[in-house]
C-alpha cells in the first residue's frame, strides 16, 4: 500500500440510483477538493471544521458535473484516520464516472480492495480483528451474524485477548529478568500468580475455540440435511419449509438425484436446508451418486432431521426403522440426528407413534403443513443461542480460530513445562510462542501476506 497517494472510489454499490457516495483519503484530499468542489457559499474547505457538509458542485473547468454534498473529516477524526472527503452526488453512472475521472486526472489513485480499511489498521484507528469484522457486517445476512460482526467491531474479543497478552507479556519480562540473573539466583515472576493466569488463559482460549462451531454456523448458515428413505416427504417438508416450491414433487421414487439448497431465516438465525437423494439400494447410476452426495452432506451438517413415513411402518418393520435410525446417529455422532414423522394426516392408528416413542420424535405433515412451527422452533433450540442471547464473545473466523489453537497448544506447552521445572530460557521460548500468535490475532504481529489475504476479501470503497 502506497500510503501517501490520495485514494478514491465509490463507496456505495455499483449502480444507478437516487444518490451514490464517493470517498476520498489521503493528504491531498482536502485541498483537491478545494479545487474541485465549488460551495455555494463560497467556503474554503481547509478552513472548515471537521465533521461537516457542505453544498455545493463538482466543477470540471468551467463546467458543472453535479450539485453535491460534500462531507469534511480532517484527521486524524476519520475513519481511515486520514483527511477524508466523501462526495454525496445523484447516482447516475455517468456522474459518477465523471467524478471519478475528475479525481484521478488531478492526482488521485483507484483504491485497492479494503484500502481504506487497511489505512484505518495502519493508522490505529482499530485493530486487525476489528478490521476484519467490518468485512463481516457489511456481508452479515442474519440478525444473528450481524450482532456478533458488530460486537468484535467494537472489540470485545479483540480486547479480551488483548487483556491476556498484556498479562502474558508482564509475566515473560519477569522470567527474561530472572535470566539476566541467573547467577544470583533471583525470582521475580510469582510462581503461584503464573499458574493461575495460564489456567485462566486455558479456560479463556477453550472457551473461544468452543464457540468456532456455533459462531461459524450463525455467519455461513447451520447446514441441516433431510434425509430419510424415498417418498419419505423430504421434498414436501423442504417446500413446507420454505413456503414455496423448491423442489420437485412426485410419487416416483428416486425423483431428487441431486442435493437441493436454500436457505431460511428463523428468529434471526439463518439455516441452510438440504433436501437429499432418497437413501435406499439401488442399481441406477445416476441415482448411486445423488445417494452418496446424500452421505456427503450428512456428514456436513450441524442437525440431520431423519424423516420417515407413519404410514409404511407396521409392527413388523418398527425393528428395521430404530436400527436405522440408531445407526445413522451412530454414523455422525457430531451432528444433531432429530427423528421427524411425516403424513401424520394420513395415520390410521397412535400405536405407531408409542412404538417410535423412544426416539423422541417429532410428529408433522408437510402436506398439510401441521407441525411446522413447532419443528421450526425445536431446530432453533438444537442450535446453540444461549452464547448469543448473553452477548458472549463468539468467533467466527477461521483465523482466529488457527491462531488461538497454535497460542492454546504454547500455553500447555509453558504449564506443562512449569510443572517439570524446565530451565527459564526453554520457559521463555514458549511463552514468546503464545505472545506471537495472541499477536496475529489483533494484528500486533503481522506480515505483508497476511494483510494482503486480508483485505483483497474486502468490497472497493470499504
Amino acid at each position: 500500500m502506497q500510503d501517501q497517494d490520495t485514494i478514491i472510489a465509490l463507496a456505495t454499490p455499483s449502480g444507478a440510483g437516487a444518490i451514490a457516495v464517493i470517498r476520498v483519503s489521503g493528504p491531498k484530499a482536502i485541498e483537491l477538493s478545494n479545487t474541485l468542489f465549488k460551495s455555494i457559499h463560497n467556503k474554503h474547505l481547509p478552513n472548515q471544521p471537521t465533521h461537516s457538509i457542505h453544498l455545493g458542485h463538482i466543477i470540471d473547468g468551467d463546467r458543472i458535473l453535479d450539485e453535491v454534498l460534500l462531507s469534511l473529516f480532517k484527521n486524524p477524526k476519520s475513519y481511515t484516520g486520514e483527511d477524508v472527503v466523501e462526495i454525496s452526488c445523484h447516482g447516475s453512472h455517468y456522474i459518477q464516472a465523471e467524478i471519478l475521472q475528475l479525481y484521478i486526472r488531478h492526482g488521485c489513485r483507484a483504491a485497492q480492495p479494503g484500502e481504506f480499511t487497511m489505512r484505518a489498521f495502519v493508522n490505529g484507528k482499530m485493530d486487525l480483528s476489528q478490521a476484519e469484522a467490518v468485512a463481516d457486517v457489511i456481508n452479515s445476512d442474519s440478525a444473528a451474524a450481524h450482532q456478533i460482526a458488530m460486537q468484535q467491531m467494537r472489540g470485545g474479543f479483540s480486547s479480551e485477548i488483548k487483556a491476556l497478552r498484556t498479562e502474558l507479556l508482564n509475566f515473560a519480562s519477569l522470567i527474561e529478568l530472572e535470566l539476566d540473573f541467573s547467577e544470583e539466583d533471583v525470582a521475580f515472576a510469582d510462581q503461584d500468580q503464573f499458574k493461575a493466569l495460564l489456567e485462566r488463559i486455558v479456560k479463556v482460549l477453550k472457551y473461544l475455540m468452543d464457540s468456532f462451531s456455533t459462531g461459524n454456523a450463525i455467519k455461513n448458515g447451520v447446514p441441516i440435511s433431510i434425509v430419510g428413505a424415498p417418498n419419505v416427504g423430504k421434498s414436501t417438508l423442504l417446500n413446507a419449509l420454505l413456503k414455496e416450491d423448491k423442489a420437485i414433487v412426485s410419487t416416483i421414487a428416486g425423483t431428487t438425484r441431486d442435493a437441493i439448497e436454500d436457505e431460511l431465516i428463523v428468529e434471526g438465525i439463518k439455516f441452510r436446508f438440504i433436501d437429499t437423494a432418497g437413501i435406499r439400494q439401488t442399481d441406477d447410476s445416476i441415482e448411486s451418486i445423488g445417494i452418496e452426495k446424500t452421505y456427503n452432506k450428512m456428514a456436513q451438517s450441524q442437525v440431520i432431521l431423519y424423516l420417515l413415513d407413519v404410514s409404511t411402518i407396521s409392527k413388523t418393520n418398527i425393528e428395521l426403522f430404530l436400527e436405522e435410525v440408531q445407526a445413522t446417529k451412530k454414523k455422525y455422532p457430531d451432528a444433531q440426528c432429530l427423528v421427524v414423522l411425516n403424513k401424520t394426516d394420513i395415520l390410521h392408528s397412535n400405536e405407531v407413534l408409542t412404538f417410535l416413542s423412544k426416539l423422541k420424535p417429532l410428529s408433522i405433515s408437510a402436506k398439510t403443513g401441521a407441525g411446522i412451527e413447532t419443528l421450526k422452533s425445536h431446530i432453533l433450540s438444537l442450535v446453540q443461542t444461549g452464547k448469543l442471547r448473553n452477548n458472549d464473545t463468539i468467533i467466527t473466523n477461521a483465523r482466529h480460530y488457527d491462531a488461538i489453537g497454535n497460542a492454546l497448544q504454547s500455553i500447555q506447552a509453558v504449564r506443562a513445562g512449569l510443572e517439570s521445572n524446565i530451565s527459564g530460557d526453554l520457559l521463555a521460548i514458549d511463552i514468546r510462542q503464545a505472545l506471537y500468535h495472541f499477536g496475529l490475532i489483533t494484528g500486533e504481529i503481522s506480515t505483508d501476506d497476511l494483510l494482503g489475504n486480508i483485505f483483497t476479501n474486502f468490497c472497493i470503497g470499504k
